[in-house]
């Protein structure tokens, strides 16, 4: 079948992890792709010129119907594990309103992909709410392709970014109960494989398909492995308890991993998500790596400073923004000022394109690093999200508690605040040229809800004076030393 004649195709998700991997794939393909976001803008930067982009959000339903005219078949990828309210509601009101919609507009086929877990025991809310959203689907009386995956070991996922960080951070590790139960890991790029071949399989029918590699080991087999490939020696400690609060702390304290997932993350590994059906072996033509191989192409990735997506880009990975409805804001606070630099604008926008995760804040990291801690503890991202790229930044990133709003190249670049705060904030950086040289602006922006966000800017404003003033300092001194360095003679 030639690429022209190919059916639409609706993705959900692809600023997600999984999403994200197979909308390249899906456009390498040739086929034609329309991506649903609730923030379009910070999608558009990262799809090839064919593909459609459209907002539209899954717990409105009224927004769904012009997303899915035209589409036979339609990826499902949504889910609310980072949401800090009653996630199970949203996941069920997201997937009822996707399945009455695809229904009326005709769609002929729903590929989802779910989580292994054996239904007879008693699952984890996070399963749970997996299951329950399949069965809504095949609910709407449309065919869905189901897949369910245990753990997904690839470059930038959430599972492996939480072993790596843990095998590189910790010669140490005591590990509580939920190290040892047993999962049956898959690559990522196997998982794309399925979810591509879901697009060419003849059904007329819903039906489930348990995918796996060929080993089945635990999350400290898997670490094991991890350390063996990067020549680490590593002791682990065993313990015989599972406290996923306590667990779910310590994961956001030494791994990009924060709190409120980390505790559902941690409660989904209760019980073994082993494959128990082979169906999925006879039905499609793909033979799964083993761990050796994943984790080895996982680091390939790695070293190259490289993950196609990253787990934090999914924008439901802070949960959903908060609702100020109902709540009258002040007028907005604003503290701005300007550095000169005899620089040309490209090299004044250097430094900023380059600030955060490992490259760092450039003025008092351990006050940054204190402020992150603080947001942890009160179920907020932190700064373990570090960033995607330590070159190049692209709207829709995350970049550790701030999200890239927009970046316009050797110009702005906006950042709006994830970590926890009673109010809304923005970072926003302006390289503006002059005569000899440029601006460089800063400002922070706040907006407070009610008296605690004025009790909280001005109780904190002292510091973030001095927070700010010396990171715009820094940002000055970082581009004059730059272009110094490139304009010396050799």
């Amino acid at each position: 079948m030639g690429t022209n004649h190919r059916p639409l195709v609706l993705l959900t998700g692809a600023s997600g992890y999984i999403g994200g991997r197979l909308l390249r794939a899906l456009e390498a393909a040739g086929w034609p792709v329309r991506c649903v976001a609730r923030h379009p803008e910070f999608l558009r930067s990262r799809v090839s010129s064919a593909t459609q982009v459209i907002q539209a959000d899954c717990l409105d339903r009224a927004s769904l119907a012009p997303a899915m005219a035209e589409v036979q078949t339609a990826y499902y990828f949504v889910h609310s594990m980072g949401s800090a309210g009653q996630f199970e509601a949203e996941d069920r009101q997201a997937a009822q309103n996707f399945a009455d919609s695809a229904r009326e507009q005709g769609v002929n086929r729903i590929v989802y992909l779910g989580g292994l877990g054996n239904q007879d025991q008693a699952l984890s809310a996070h399963l749970r709410s997996r299951h329950e959203v399949a069965d809504i689907l095949r609910s709407s009386a449309i065919p869905v392709i189901e897949f369910r995956a245990s753990i997904v070991i690839g470059s930038g996922s959430l599972s492996f970014e939480m072993i790596r960080a843990l095998v590189q951070r910790l010669p140490i590790m005591i590990c509580p109960r939920w190290v040892e139960v047993k999962a049956q890991p898959i690559a990522i790029e196997d998982v794309v494989a399925y979810l591509m071949a879901a697009l060419e399989l003849s059904v007329g029918q819903s039906a489930v398909y348990e995918i796996g590699g060929p080993d089945q080991v635990s999350y400290g087999d898997i670490m094991q492995e991890y350390a063996r490939q990067c020549g680490l020696r590593r002791l682990m400690i065993r313990v015989p308890v599972l406290t996923p609060h306590l667990s779910s702390l310590w994961l956001g304290l030494v791994t990009p991993i924060y709190a409120r997932v980390g505790r559902k993350l941690i409660e989904s590994m209760r019980n073994p998500t082993l494959v128990r059906d082979q169906s999925a072996l006879r039905a499609f033509n793909i033979r799964p790596m083993g761990l050796r191989k994943a984790v080895e192409r996982a680091l390939h990735h790695e070293d190259l400073e490289y993950a196609a997506t990253f787990w934090s880009d999914a924008l439901s990975s802070s949960g959903k923004p908060a609702s100020w409805g109902g709540v009258r804001f002040g007028t907005r606070l604003v503290d701005s000022r300007t550095a000169y630099v005899s620089v040309p604008p490209a090299l004044a926008f250097a430094p900023i394109q380059r600030i955060g995760g490992s490259n760092g804040w450039y003025f008092a990291s351990v006050l940054w690093q204190i402020r992150g801690f603080f947001d942890l503890l009160v179920g907020g991202v932190g700064l373990r999200r570090g960033r995607r790229d330590p070159h190049a930044l692209v709207a829709g990133d995350a970049l550790d508690f701030w999200r890239v709003e927009s970046v316009e190249p050797d110009r702005r670049l906006n950042l709006v605040a994830e970590m926890k705060v009673p109010g809304r904030a923005w970072l926003q950086f302006e390289v503006e040229p002059t005569n000899h040289g440029s601006v460089i602006r800063q400002t922070a922006i706040f907006d407070p809800a009610g008296l605690s966000g004025l009790l909280y800017w001005y109780a904190l404003y002292p510091i973030h004076y001095c927070i700010f003033k010396g990171m715009l300092h820094q940002i000055a001194a970082i581009a004059q030393h730059e272009s110094a360095v490139a304009t010396a003679p050799a």
